[in-house]
């Protein structure tokens, strides 16, 4: 076995494998490497929580299993860091809010529970925007996490602690929440792979809810073959998710022998104001190149383009404002001290324990859910959204994915933060997978000389997720 102490940055699950079945490396070693980059790293505040103990415990098993030769789960040696919204039994859960400090959870999430029933390490809880309500988590009550490629900038969110613990080498993988982009968009803005499944797909169960039938579990990786095997683990029915797609998954490591695709690309983008001249022309050059390889890239009319963001934004905020209607500092979390009354206590909990963006949505929420307005928000968004998803399926229906940009910019500096507003729109391109329901796959293309990566995306019809691994595999 090789005693060599240097860093250790494995890049797919194939490799710790190999490396742990070949006594190349223990995997006690292995985790010690992940707990030291995690110590070099810290300045970064990409995690909230170290299970430092709990890793060398299960790295122990594992090395002794191997020893042995006994039977291993199929993520034995597997690294995996945890969005801290996401419920783990017996520890820390606070969502990135101050309402939930002190609470533990009182069980794991199924996609946890089978992740660790195939011997992966789970190493720590990532930083994330309070309730994953953010693009660029700045809204976490422990504060922003800076992007490892240039720390005074954003990584954005709402996973971004998650991306930036695999983009700097603290584990190998890491479960994030994609409600509306948040784990495409970090995911793009650290020059990773990120993933959201079709919605349905992957239990909700142990996922703090946000907006209930846009949040989805997902995964950010170096490649797409690795998403492929966590999907292959954490997909499937649940008994405690009632929304959960009832046919079984598909096989997500199938190969397939087809070279051509057909892509469909919305023309309205390439006109679109406010895309980054930059990310304009990666994106038109990367359309010519899928052209020239012998793909079909079909230009399609997408009208409701400038309808993603309302449409998104009311829906999402109405769910928020019932989903957080459970904070009332009673039951669970924190309590506000010197309250007189039960309507005092209410109002004094939520006013000091939820952050100024969640207290946005929350009024947002509520006032269009209000008497006066249910109809001329809320219902006309809900027709909205019908409209979009069932453009979406003609679309699909002569196509096998749509391809788009994840972000119309670069990652903006720290600190200078825009108007509410422009931060939301700074999601058009991201929210259209989640309202339409559809799986969708972020993937880099390209750096430029100041390191800020570029990113498409894909999306493909709700249960084909494996085609998008297909398409991955072969075109990267």
């Amino acid at each position: 076995m090789s005693t060599n102490q240097h860093p250790i940055f494995y890049k797919n699950i194939a490799a710790v494998q190999s490396a742990l079945r070949q006594k190349d490396v223990s995997c006690t070693h292995l985790v010690n490497n992940y707990l030291q980059q995690i110590d070099k790293t810290k300045h970064l505040n990409a995690y909230i929580e170290v299970f430092s103990e709990e890793a060398f415990a299960q790295a122990k098993i594992i090395d002794q299993k191997l020893a042995q030769n006994q039977k291993l789960g199929r993520l034995f040696g597997v690294v995996v860091s945890i969005k801290d919204n996401i419920s783990y039994k017996g520890h820390a859960l606070s969502a990135g809010s101050k309402i939930l400090s002190g609470y533990k959870a009182l069980f794991s999430a199924t996609a946890i529970q089978r992740l660790l029933d195939e011997d992966a390490i789970i190493i720590g809880r990532t930083n994330c925007d309070e309730f994953g309500m953010g693009s660029s988590n700045e809204n976490s009550f422990y504060g922003p996490v800076k992007n490892g490629f240039d720390e005074s900038l954003i990584p954005g969110g709402s996973s971004g602690g998650a991306a930036v613990s695999v983009q700097t080498g603290t584990c190998l993988l890491a479960l994030g929440t994609d409600t509306g982009g948040s784990v495409r968009q970090p995911a793009a803005f650290c020059g990773l792979y990120g993933f959201k499944p079709s919605y349905g797909r992957v239990s909700r169960h142990g996922l703090v809810a946000y907006g209930s039938s846009f949040d989805q579990l997902g995964i950010i990786a170096h490649c797409a073959e690795d998403i492929a095997i966590l999907m292959q683990i954490i997909a499937g029915k649940d008994q405690y998710d009632a929304t959960c797609i009832a046919s079984a998954p598909p096989n997500y490591l199938a190969k397939t022998k087809r070279k051509k695709w057909k892509i469909a690309y919305f023309k309205e983008i390439l006109d679109k104001e406010g895309l980054h001249p930059e990310i304009k022309a990666a994106y038109s050059l990367y359309l010519d190149d899928l052209a020239a390889k012998g793909h079909e890239v079909t230009a399609v009319s997408f009208e409701y383009l400038d309808y993603l963001i309302p449409t998104y934004y009311i829906l999402t905020t109405a769910e928020a404002s019932t989903n957080l209607s459970r904070y009332d500092g009673i039951r669970y979390g924190r309590r506000a001290k010197n309250t007189q009354n039960l309507e005092e206590t209410y109002q004094k909990t939520r006013s000091e324990g939820f952050g100024l963006e969640v207290k946005r949505r929350i009024l947002l929420g509520t006032y269009v859910l209000s008497a006066g307005y249910y109809d001329a928000y809320f219902a006309q968004a809900q027709k909205s959204r019908r409209i979009i998803q069932d453009k979406i399926l003609d679309i699909l229906a002569e196509n096998d994915f749509i391809l788009l940009p994840v972000t119309a910019n670069f990652p903006r500096k720290l600190g200078t933060n825009s108007s509410p507003v422009e931060e939301y729109l700074s999601d058009i391109f991201t929210v259209l997978a989640n309202l339409s329901g559809n799986p969708s796959i972020s993937f880099p293309i390209h750096n430029n000389l100041e390191k800020k990566p570029i990113s498409l995306q894909l999306l493909s019809l709700k249960e084909l997720e494996h085609t998008l691994f297909q398409w991955s595999a072969l075109s990267h």
